[in-house]
């Protein structure tokens, strides 16, 4: 019988294994779990734990698979990540062992388009603008004195990133009447046409939408793409959402539109997280903040238990993996 580690803490377990999914999960062979309060984030807890396992999951904290983890688990053969991204657990030394990987960043993109969604209707109807002046204690007649509000029907939406994420955040758009534009070097003119939006270059993005919306993935050339030169593209009056990554923009660029008050924005991710509660952010009016939360829902973190427990099986079945990860395809993860 195959052996699976969970490699997780026990809060993580009950945040994606509901009784169904673990009782699948466990149908498939026996199940290993860390001794109780053991720290799943030090390579010797992991190590003791992988020692006769085929199979190991890994969630937030969970210590990578170094060399000398690999040395006391000469059976392990696959990886399945409860999330998206896999750095932090993946090394050289595991692909050379032949040690595959896979990952369940699918079942979050309806969650951080839904979200997404939700943040860019905040923003249109000032609701943030509201929300922090009542709470501030100004007057009724100040409160209500807000930027005019927009309609998402008829509004110009920029995606940058036609990623899963984009995609599911574009069709929710389109679907309350939005005309969306995508900066995507990797979508064809015939994949634009089937999602109903029009390609573009990112400048020609910012210059035109009313929303700009970021789902692109952290590479080289994506580092920083937003800076001082793209926000001053933007019109006055727009609005950021980023449900991405913190690293696509400039955030001190990006801190300085912000204070002059010429756009909204809308930000679940930031470069230092947890966010410092005396970050100027916090401060600002016309900024939205979500505690890098996206896609935290309930029915998201289920689906990801659900496509670990169904590659798991493939794997034991020889089947070919849905989700897999080789090296080539680390630098294109989030």
């Amino acid at each position: 019988m195959s052996v699976i580690a969970v490699a997780t803490s026990p809060e993580v377990r009950e945040l994606f294994f509901d009784a169904d999914a673990w009782a699948a999960l466990g149908r498939l062979g026996e199940v290993r779990l860390p001794a109780d309060g053991a720290d799943v984030g030090a390579e010797a807890t992991l190590a003791r734990l992988l020692t006769d396992a085929d199979v190991v999951v890994t969630g937030w904290g969970t210590a990578p698979l170094s060399a000398a983890v690999l040395a006391a688990a000469p059976r392990l053969r696959l990886l399945a990540h409860t999330g998206a991204s896999v750095k932090p657990f993946v090394t050289p030394a595991s692909f050379a062992r032949g040690v595959r990987v896979t990952q369940a960043g699918e079942a979050m993109a309806y969650a951080v388009g839904e979200q997404a969604l939700a943040l860019t209707l905040a923003l249109l109807h000032q609701l943030h603008r509201f929300d922090h002046a009542l709470r501030t204690g100004v007057d009724w007649a100040t409160a209500k004195a807000a930027p005019p509000r927009r309609e998402l029907r008829g509004a110009a939406v920029g995606v940058v990133g036609a990623s899963r994420t984009g995609r599911a955040y574009l069709g929710l758009v389109r679907a309350l009447g939005a005309r969306v534009l995508v900066a995507d070097p990797y979508l064809s003119d015939g994949d634009a046409a089937t999602l109903g939006v029009e390609r573009v270059t990112l400048d020609d993005l910012l210059a035109r939408s009313l929303v700009v919306s970021l789902h692109a993935p952290v590479l080289p050339e994506t580092v920083g793409m937003i800076g001082a030169r793209e926000l001053a593209l933007m019109p006055d009056g727009a609005l950021l959402v980023n449900t991405a990554r913190s690293a696509l923009v400039d955030e001190a660029a990006l801190l300085a539109v912000l204070r002059s008050g010429r756009i909204d924005a809308a930000l679940d991710v930031f470069d230092a997280e947890p966010l410092p509660v005396d970050h100027p952010f916090r401060r600002l009016p016309n900024v939205l903040l979500t505690p890098h939360e996206a896609a935290g829902t309930v029915g998201s973190r289920r689906r990801a238990a659900d496509i670990v427990v169904a590659e798991i099986d493939r794997f034991l079945r020889g089947e070919q993996l849905r989700h897999e990860v080789r090296p080539e395809h680390l630098d294109r993860t989030g």
